[in-house]
């Protein structure tokens, strides 16, 4: 259970926090995808990576502390963990990332079915595209098929659907980590998907069985029907006692 202080900031941060992860993005796609920036921008969105980086750690601590236990806050939130203790380090910034997974799953936080709706057209979106965006930047001039950005989106759906063709293949350590990381947000979304769709089909199917019953006349027994004729039979025991002067035998409890 969660203090009214936790939903309150979440209910203040939420959007604000969507406005600096995709300027985050933004900040770490463009010189990818554009190596012959000048020097002056390059930095420039470098330091912007390292700003929204530095709000998004100083948002989970704030999450942290108004916690009611700590400890089962930060086994509940890994990918939160992982952005916020994550080094400085070029090669490691791609798992920055990860906090707008776990953003996504705060917005869409609800029923089942709406939360399948908002992982299927984000999520796989944002996977694929800065799972692109990662090996790219890690495989470019290194001696792999990855070169263009082109290459490595065609990877990237490749593998999130568990295909891989074999046609294109990341030959770098942090390329691998990135494959690595890709499958088993792969399994993961897909596996999201299918649990997703099962329950809507079994809401479905109770719905028309509700409903069939209903123009029959055969609605199920509620709770308070129960209890109604719980009702109507002590009254009729209490009327035959009154007339016999000997109470029956009340028989086995309902």
């Amino acid at each position: 259970m969660r203090r009214p202080s936790e939903q309150g900031w979440d209910r203040r941060v939420q959007w604000p926090l969507v406005v600096v992860s995709l300027c985050f993005v933004a900040a770490y796609a463009w010189p990818i995808l554009d190596p012959a920036l000048p020097l002056g921008l390059r930095r420039t969105l470098s330091t912007v990576v390292t700003l929204t980086w530095v709000l998004l750690t100083g948002e989970f601590v704030v999450r942290l502390l108004l916690a009611r236990d700590r400890w089962a806050f930060l086994r509940h939130h890994p990918l939160d963990l992982a952005a916020a203790v994550l080094p400085v380090l070029r090669p490691l910034r791609l798992l920055r990332l990860l906090s707008l997974l776990s953003l996504l799953d705060r917005v869409g936080r609800g029923s089942l079915r709406g939360r399948v709706g908002l992982y299927v057209v984000a999520s796989v979106t944002l996977i694929v595209f800065t799972a692109s965006l990662a090996v790219l930047d890690a495989e470019r001039g290194a001696s792999g098929p990855i070169q263009t950005y082109g290459d490595a989106l065609w990877w990237s759906v490749e593998t999130v659907t568990t295909v891989g063709y074999g046609d294109m293949y990341p030959v770098t350590t942090t390329g691998r980590v990135v494959a690595g990381l890709l499958m088993l947000a792969g399994i993961g979304v897909l596996g999201t998907v299918t649990a997703g769709i099962a329950s809507w089909l079994v809401e479905r199917v109770e719905d028309l069985g509700e409903q069939e019953d209903l123009e029959q006349g055969n609605a199920p027994a509620t709770a308070s029907d129960v209890q109604a004729l719980r009702e109507e039979v002590r009254r009729l025991r209490e009327q035959l006692d009154s007339r016999d002067g000997s109470p029956l035998d009340p028989g086995p409890p309902a």
